[in-house]
């Protein structure tokens, strides 16, 4: 609506229509879903079945950095740096027409370096010596080519069945990072840096049931600072 209405603004200032036909439309209201995650009492048994069905670092990995699906697949061996337990987001896979194809990621923002705790570094190295040869990191079992999203997709909700969790998306463990994240104090700009998100006021607007805590905790700290020098 506002790209229509900016040019349609040009158009009368040209004089080419009398008036604007968006003035004064009543947008629709945007419904916001109800975001879900998976409750931290889970994670646990969340990991372990993943370690059952093999794929332990992979969903680690997620929830670990909030990776999208499609980043999360088209990771390369080549793209993780041990050294400096970082990893490079630069490609996604999708399923167009029924072929798996690579591009570049969502965004020109979504192109970004991930810090890695060492648990997950240690996890990748482990998972790539069982198929050395393999550029992927996470391959498919079955045809040790690319994994196909939607079977990724759908192992993620056998896990789910498996532990007797409500069913969520993938894309939830994304939001399960985030939540996570913020809870544990993690800053704002930094997390929107690692979810490739366009800027930190789109994280805050996305996350504002997971930062309502954070700001009764600063409003708590610099109560407590201002009390202190009442004495």
């Amino acid at each position: 609506h506002t790209l229509l209405h900016n040019c349609l603004e040009q158009a009368v200032a040209e004089r080419l229509i009398l008036t604007n036909p968006t003035q004064g439309c009543k947008l629709p209201q945007l419904e916001k879903k109800e975001m879900k995650i998976l409750p931290q009492e889970k994670i646990g048994m969340y990991l372990a079945e993943a370690e059952r069905r093999g794929l332990l670092a992979a969903f680690y990995l997620e929830l670990t950095t909030g990776l999208r699906r499609g980043e999360l697949l088209a990771l390369q061996w080549t793209d993780l740096d041990v050294e400096n337990r970082t990893l490079a987001v630069t490609k996604q896979v999708n399923r167009i027409n029924g072929e798996l194809v690579v591009s570049p990621p969502k965004t020109r923002n979504s192109v970004r370096t991930l810090a890695l705790p060492q648990q997950a570094v240690d996890l990748l190295i482990a998972e790539h010596k069982k198929h050395s040869r393999n550029p992927y990191l996470f391959p498919s079992p079955k045809t040790g080519t690319m994994y196909d999203p939607d079977a990724f997709r759908r192992t993620h909700d056998k896990i789910l069945k498996a532990i007797g969790a409500e069913h969520i998306r993938f894309h939830d463990l994304r939001h399960t990072f985030a939540t996570l994240s913020l809870k544990s104090g993690v800053d704002v700009k930094t997390l929107s840096g690692a979810l490739g998100h366009y800027s930190a006021g789109f994280t805050l607007n996305t996350y504002t049931h997971a930062t309502a805590q954070m700001k009764q905790d600063a409003a708590d700290t610099i109560g407590g600072v201002i009390s202190q020098q009442m004495r």
